[in-house]
């Protein structure tokens, strides 16, 4: 039995899969195996060293080692180097994320064989970052896919289509394939083919010997020209927002305590206070952190005050048997603060401009006739250049494009003369940038009018449209061409045979259906968050979502203006 981690979604389902004494990766299943178990996990499993296999290793002749790698050139010629001369182990069971190529496995048997016990394609070449939502891990997909001088689009789609499908795998799920239809944007329609390609493949070399059917899976494939609105827009729920306010790396948020020591707090599923608060709106996270302190405060009989972060730590001091309770609320009340801070100097401004030019109305519902009047006092305001850019784009994507002449004035308007790229650049995604004045790209949008939304909160994904309607089984077709079809029973909603009953917890879901959604180019923590939403409001149908790499805004517009990606 395996030891404990997080006992929901796609990290548990990595963790159980596949995983006496050294563990040998490379930088990706570092990350990959990070992602979903502690040390505690591995060393319940009677794993007590981890190494990187590209680092100088004193070598322990006595001892087995397992070696979890990437099937590449560079992989295997260092662990072809641990055994070819002087072996560093006794016995090496090799496990690679994907199929290992014939020239790289015949290397290692050539030199290696009499140390392998076990060589294995594990089908595991991809990131569970959360429950819902798996990332490649691959920010570089962008610049091959969209620049005009890209010379691996090819290769790196290829790749791309075989991490997909090892997460098939480990779903144990051989979907129907959809794919985003629209004129200007063509590489969804090679993708579901590379990947329907890739799953038949697959399935026909499966290990048991038997050719697999279909399941009742359903696989959708969009890239990032969809809808250039979400990844730009200042969120107010509080993943999103720290992520986009906050310099947070590798998911670590660094802050100063009142005594002036550094701390750090991770943010992954391990902290379960994360989970529950990272898709609330700023408003109430900002009120449900300090009502948890007070409740433990008040059952210390803590006098009733206001909970700032040099009181908690005063109440630290006072009473270390709460000291762990009030340390990871710790974190969040400070993480809270900052993202509060920010809205108060600039974001809270911002925020209005930018829903309505985003929702093509105003909070009381009324059209937005004229959207340069909505942009105009954010170009006046002393705001920052990347917030002007976001503002610009905003604006010219409520138009479906505008004129060389307009768009020449905004970009002197904001200084960037010489970063036009910023917002030219955009084209390359099939995003209209200069287009007539008349025509418009506006698609029909689910009408949420009843939907309760704070009123600087009123935008709503694209992709949450696309999700539902994927659900309840009504993508046009010809919008949403079939690659390859799943069962006729498919209905996410839950409608489906008889057979079927109703299943309504996360480990019972598996059974009935599952939408996978994968996004060439970047999803961004809203897109994320609608995941979540839809699975809460549909309990039959599993939603994951996925794509090359995770966006903030100020990579997504980094990436963009990057001049050695156009040139």
């Amino acid at each position: 039995k395996m030891a404990a981690v997080t006992d929901y979604g796609l990290r548990k389902v990595v963790w159980k899969s596949k995983f006496t004494p050294i563990m040998i990766l490379d930088p990706f299943t570092t990350k990959l195996l990070s992602s979903c178990c502690k040390m505690s996990d591995l060393m319940a499993e009677k794993i007590t060293i981890v190494e990187d296999l590209f680092k100088s290793r004193e070598p322990v002749p006595e001892m087995k080692a397992i070696y979890f790698m990437s099937p590449t050139a560079k992989c295997v010629e260092s662990f072809i180097a641990d055994f070819k001369t002087n072996p560093k182990y006794k016995a090496a069971y090799v496990y690679f994320t994907d199929y290992c190529p014939d020239d790289l496995f015949n290397n290692m048997k050539l030199y290696c064989s009499k140390y392998i016990r076990v060589c294995k394609e594990i089908n595991m070449n991809f990131m569970p970052l959360e429950a819902q939502v798996f990332s490649c891990d691959n920010p570089g997909a962008f610049k091959s896919i969209y620049s005009p001088k890209s010379q691996d689009k090819q290769k790196t789609l290829e790749e791309l289509a075989d991490q997909l499908v090892t997460l098939c795998a480990t779903l144990d799920e051989y979907p129907g394939v959809r794919y985003k239809k629209e004129s200007n944007m063509e590489n969804t329609k090679i993708f579901a083919e590379l990947v329907d390609k890739k799953l038949a493949r697959h399935y026909e070399l499966d290990d048991s010997g038997t050719k697999k059917g279909k399941t009742q899976a359903q696989l959708l494939i969009l890239e990032r020209g969809f809808d250039p609105v979400s990844p730009l827009l200042h969120e107010l729920t509080y993943q999103a927002m720290a992520y986009d306010l906050i310099d947070i790396q590798n998911d670590t948020y660094k802050y100063k305590s009142k005594d002036g020591l550094e701390k750090q707090a991770i943010l992954n599923e391990d902290d379960m206070l994360w989970v529950k608060l990272r898709h609330k709106h700023i408003a109430e996270v900002s009120e449900q952190i300090p009502k948890m302190v007070k409740e433990i405060s008040a059952s210390k009989k803590q006098p009733d005050e206001k909970i700032t972060i040099r009181n908690l730590a005063q109440m630290m001091k006072k009473m270390p048997s709460i000291r762990k309770q009030l340390t990871e609320k710790t974190a969040h009340l400070q993480l809270a603060e900052d993202c509060m801070q920010c809205f108060s100097n600039n974001v809270e401004k911002l925020c209005k401009a930018e829903q309505d030019l985003a929702v093509g109305s105003d909070v009381d519902g009324l059209k937005v006739k004229d959207p340069m009047r909505t942009l105009l006092p954010v170009l006046l305001h002393p705001y920052s250049t990347q917030d002007k850019i976001r503002a610009v784009l905003l604006y010219i994507f409520s138009l479906g494009g505008t004129t060389d002449e307009n768009l020449s004035k905004l970009i002197q308007h904001v200084k960037i003369e010489d970063e036009r790229e910023f917002i030219l650049n955009w084209k390359e995604l099939g995003v209209p940038i200069i287009t007539p004045s008349f025509f418009s790209r506006k698609s029909s949008r689910r009408d949420r009018s009843q939907d309760e939304t704070y009123n600087l909160s009123r935008w709503t994904p694209v992709i949450k449209d696309v999700m539902e309607d994927a659900v309840e089984n009504k993508l046009d077709a010809k919008d949403w061409p079939h690659q390859s079809e799943c069962p006729a029973a498919w209905n996410g909603s839950g409608a489906v045979s008889a057979r079927q009953k109703s299943k309504t917890t996360q480990d019972e879901r598996r059974s009935g259906s599952r939408l996978i959604i994968f996004v060439l180019g970047g999803i961004c923590f809203s897109e994320m968050r609608s995941a979540y939403e839809v699975n809460q409001a549909v309990k039959s149908c599993e939603v994951i979502i996925g794509s090359s790499h995770i966006l903030t805004p100020t990579s997504l517009l980094n990436d963009i203006k990057d001049k050695c990606f156009w040139t």
